[in-house]
């Protein structure tokens, strides 16, 4: 658990966190696995909650290269944005995969952009709906936008984020066809939608347990 994470959830909070994105990522694999007509494996998602500056500073350290997002905004009982984040060059190994890897490079460059915002609308609406499910609430997602940038530019979309907007962050592996693929989801949410999350991840650790769990709030 990083320091963000220990300020904004506990411990039974974040780790019930943890198995709802786990779950959600697995029900994404399967999707983007029938999409690609291969096996899909996607690591178990490390998760923290981050500051916007925490999580720019973690992804301009771990990426020097440039990047490509499929950016999404979801509404609900909680409400952010939705961002698959790649390195420009294994965003192109991701459409080789999806194409099945025999087209020529300059044709793998004229589909990317379709093909990344299907793949990102797949991934994203796949974990963000099984997450949702699982709370016992319902999501309403754009359309994916693709983006080019770095995170700075990612993670400082118009309309301009607040100064408490907190970051999750995870990171996970792609294996798709035996390429090595990695990227990242982030969810930039406010602190009013992190407290609401807080509320339904007590409630989600009630239903699951049939203990009364204390809130962060209360024991704060």
């Amino acid at each position: 658990m990083t320091a963000g994470s220990a300020e904004l959830l506990g411990e039974l909070q974040l780790d019930a966190l943890t198995e709802l994105v786990n779950i959600g990522v697995s029900r994404a694999a399967s999707s983007l696995r029938e999409m690609v007509g291969s096996q899909v494996h996607l690591s178990v998602p490390n998760v923290s909650l981050e500051t916007r500056a925490g999580a720019i500073a973690i992804l301009a350290e771990r990426e020097i290269s440039n990047l490509v997002a499929v950016h999404q905004v979801f509404e609900g009982d909680i409400t952010g944005r939705a961002l698959l984040i790649f390195p420009e060059t294994k965003s192109l190994e991701l459409v080789r995969a999806i194409t099945g890897g025999d087209l020529p490079l300059e044709d793998i460059i004229e589909l990317e952009q379709e093909a990344l915002a299907e793949t990102g609308n797949i991934l994203l609406n796949s974990c963000l709906a099984t997450i949702a499910n699982m709370l016992q609430r319902s999501l309403k997602m754009s359309l994916p936008e693709v983006l080019r940038g770095n995170a700075a530019t990612f993670f400082s979309l118009a309309p301009p984020p607040e100064a408490g907007d907190v970051v999750m962050f995870l990171y996970i592996n792609f294996a798709v066809r035996e390429r090595d693929i990695s990227g990242y989801i982030a969810m930039i949410m406010d602190l009013p939608s992190l407290t609401a999350l807080t509320h339904l991840l007590d409630d989600f650790i009630r239903r699951a347990t049939g203990e009364t769990t204390q809130s962060l709030n209360d024991s704060a």
